[in-house]
């Protein structure tokens, strides 16, 4: 059983790694200058691509027996209310705000728009909404659900996360420059501000 986990650790790290490595910057200027047809549609290709390994991981992680970590129905109430439902919202507002941009779908039926910082809405709040609803949710579902197999995947993606914002905001200096600056020093990265 412990190779089960092992094997789920180490594709949830391999996810992640792949994840990023398409999604760098490097990789999207190479493919722009290299095919400007296809690059059109690569968000969308990637986006696919996103969505079909991760379900396919997400199958692989329930398909087997894992040990329980924690007891107790308290928890699993509390961890609905405080985690799993805010973390959901937050994320459905996050999606529905960038599905069109983010997913690439818009390149089906028009050119690439150019790209316009985001800050109104859930933004005014916090820096990473998508980020601070998918951790609230996981860290939540694992509560809900305290199995050995889903603390890997969080720790994982908790991880992930926290490498990637640092990452990903310097690519966001770099592609909006004072306007980012300025948006950094006013607005938390993850959790919002309980008192201005």
């Amino acid at each position: 059983m412990y190779a089960n986990h092992i094997l789920l650790g180490f594709l949830w790290i391999l996810y992640c790694a792949v994840h990023s490595i398409l999604a760098a910057p490097t990789l999207k200027n190479f493919l722009k200058k290299s095919n400007e047809i296809f690059f059109r549609y690569y968000r969308l290709a990637y986006s696919i691509f996103a969505f079909i390994t991760l379900a396919l991981l997400l199958y692989f992680q329930y398909s087997f027996r894992s040990y329980i970590l924690l007891r107790g129905s308290l928890i699993k109430y509390l961890a609905f209310i405080i985690l799993v439902l805010p973390g959901l919202v937050i994320m459905i507002i996050s999606i529905i705000k960038y599905f069109k941009l983010l997913s690439g779908v818009r390149s089906l039926y028009q050119p690439q728009p150019s790209m316009h910082l985001k800050l109104d809405g859930i933004h005014k709040y916090v820096r990473h909404p998508l980020y601070l609803g998918t951790l609230l949710f996981i860290w939540g579902l694992f509560f809900l659900f305290p199995l050995l197999n889903n603390l890997i995947a969080v720790v994982i993606i908790n991880l992930y996360v926290l490498i990637g914002v640092p990452l990903e905001e310097k690519k966001l200096l770099k592609e909006f420059g004072n306007e980012y600056a300025e948006y950094k020093k006013q607005v938390p990265r993850l959790l919002p501000k309980v008192i201005k």
